[in-house]
Formats: structure tokens, sequence, C-alpha cells
């Protein structure tokens, strides 16, 4: 396992920039996932840690050894690409001893490891078969396989389960997890799908424009967003336009939240994030934002709605189901929000304000 410290990364094409003095650190150990949307950077960054890419500014460094000069082949890392990249020619056993082989290991020590890592990655019976028989699960269980048995220092994980349906991205989640936790591999995993990061990682780096938008648990990232971008990429959530006035959230016609977070806060104008599951429905009269129910969808366990408000903008909102009656379109409602989840962030979206200390860092 190797600590990874990434130290004022710069990648250019030309003239263009597309990676900018970025640093960070990743434990021994964890599974590290880089998110963000396509053309963000995240790929060049794995590549860039990998070897493959050169570098133009910055250090890489495992467990303390600088990296940067040191060919692909010689960092002891293992790699599993989008395309799974496994022989057609050979079989999945020889395409798990390939990396073995290549060691020059001893033939009882190869056949020892291999049968250990068609075990590990349950593929024990299929070990004799050739690529095209396998289903694309199977295949991307053989590349981690080949991955794994050659005992790396670094794991790294190229989207993965991009080309994999519904169902098999499910299990293969279950799958990395499992082994990147068994093995204790550092684990480098690059994907746009924000739900497979959550699931999957102890830690997130979300990256926009070649930059690190925030680094943090998949928790911390959802509950407390540094900026207004992290905020809309990570589930859902709804800004509304309001105020802060003397540590009090002001809303249009005139609904108020006291937060004790922003008591020292100057007035100014803010963007309030309110994800789905945040907002409370009261029909009839009270305090609250006035809306109209447009339209509701019953998924079971929860009920989705879109309700417009009076300035015209709508938001989305998520409540258990339960064993009354549902809101109907056409029905006044009044939102009031669940105060401690709610984010604030400044006008520009750059800053949350209600960001605890123990966030910081």
């Amino acid at each position: 396992m190797s600590k990874i410290f990434i130290n004022n990364f710069v990648k250019k094409y030309g003239n263009n920039t597309v990676i900018s003095d970025l640093t960070i650190e990743i434990k021994s150990g964890e599974l590290f996932t880089l998110l963000g949307p396509s053309g963000c950077g995240k790929t060049t960054l794995l590549r860039m840690i990998a070897g493959f890419n050169s570098i133009e500014g910055g250090e890489v460094f495992f467990n303390g050894t600088r990296m940067n000069d040191i060919d692909p082949s010689k960092r002891n890392i293992g790699m599993v690409f989008q395309n799974y990249a496994i022989f057609p020619h050979m079989t999945v056993r020889e395409n798990v001893a390939f990396g073995l082989k290549n060691r020059k290991l001893a033939k009882a020590k190869i056949q020892e490891e291999t049968e250990k890592y068609l075990q590990l990655m349950q593929i024990s019976q299929y070990a004799d078969r050739m690529p095209n028989q396998l289903s694309g699960g199977q295949q991307q269980r053989v590349a981690l396989a080949r991955a794994l048995v050659i005992a790396p220092e670094v794991l790294l994980m190229d989207e993965p389960l991009s080309n994999l349906d519904a169902k098999l991205r499910l299990e293969m989640r279950g799958v990395i997890r499992h082994t990147q936790q068994n093995v204790g591999i550092t684990t480098v995993y690059v994907t746009h799908d924000q739900e497979e990061a959550m699931a999957i990682s102890d830690t997130i780096a979300v990256m926009k424009d070649g930059g690190i938008q925030h680094v943090g648990s998949p928790k911390e990232i959802y509950q407390r967003p540094r900026n207004v971008f992290v905020a809309t990429f990570i589930g859902r959530t709804n800004i509304i336009p309001a105020k802060v006035e003397e540590g009090e959230v002001v809303f249009s016609k005139g609904y108020r939240v006291q937060l004790e977070s922003l008591r020292n806060t100057e007035s100014q104008e803010v963007l309030c994030s309110v994800r789905p599951e945040e907002f409370i429905i009261i029909p009839g009269s009270g305090e609250g934002i006035r809306g109209l129910v447009k339209e509701y969808t019953y998924l079971g366990l929860n009920t989705h709605y879109m309700v417009e408000l009076e300035d015209g903008a709508s938001v989305e909102i998520v409540e258990e189901s339960s064993m009354g009656e549902e809101l109907k379109p056409g029905q006044k409602v009044l939102l009031q929000v669940k105060k401690d989840k709610i984010n604030i962030f400044n006008r520009e979206g750059s800053i949350n304000l209600v960001r605890s200390e123990a966030y910081e860092g």
C-alpha cells in the first residue's frame, strides 16, 4: 500500500492548461474517487499518476518516493480500464497469470497466485474459457484479478463500470468495494457517476475545469458541500435566492429561518440550497414559502412533488409516502425547511456560509 501525494500538478497541451497547480493527498489503503463531469480532467490526472501522460509541472510521490521520472512499468501499479483490455487470444487463467509471467516468477508461485485471485473474484469456473465466452461483468472481474495478482502498490481504475448495464454496475460496485477492502490496496477510481462514487468511496474529490472543488467523505460532500457547483453536482438540490439579515435567512414573502451558524454573518444576498428531502410541506395556513403543486409521482417509499413558488420558480420535493392522501396538482401548500440541513452560499455560490469548523481543512 502506498500513500500518494500530488504536489502542484500542471498539465498542458500546447498553450492550453487543463490542470493547474493541483495538490491532493491520498491516504494509504483508501479508495479515493475522482468525480466530475466529462472534460474536467479526472482521467488526465489518473494518467499522470500512472505515468502515461507527461507532467508539465509539480510532483507525484508514492510513500515519499518521487515518481515523475520513473517509467510506468516500474511504478508497480495495477490498471483497470473502461473497455476491460483483456487479451482476446488468452484464456481467463492465462490473462490473470500474464503479469506474473512477465515478472518471471516461479511456475508454482504463478499457479498459486493465479488460483488465489480467480477464487477471490469468483471466476474459477471460467478459468479455461476465452474472453468472448464471458459477459461484460465477468470480463471486468478478469481485468480486476489481473490487475491485483501482481500485488501492486496502487490500483488505478478509469470508469471501469461505464460499459455495463445497470444491474451489472450495481453488482460490480459491491465486488470492487469488497475486494478493495479485503486486499487493502490504495485505489484511485475515476467516474462521472455520483451515485457510484457515493456508494464505494472512502474519499471523493469533486473536480471541475481541471481543479479540485471539494475533497471529503461522501457524507460530508452531500451534507455540507463547499460551493454551489458541488451542491448541484452531488445529488439533487433546489437553489433558492434569499437574504441573510441578523443571523436569519429571509426568503421571498418574508419567511424567515434563524441559523446559529449565521449569527455573525453580515447582511447579504445569498443562495440557499435545499435538497428535495429537506422541505416540509404544510397544507393550509401558517409561516412558509407559498407554492402550488404542479405534479406528483408516487414511487412506493417516497412521493415526489414539483411545486411552483409564487415567484414562478419550481422546486422538487421528496416526502416519505404515508397511508394518507397525496397532494394533488392545483393544491396550495406552504413549504418550510429543515434548518439544520440546508446550506447557505454567498451570492456568487463560491463559499458555503454554514460549514462548521469540523468540515474545514
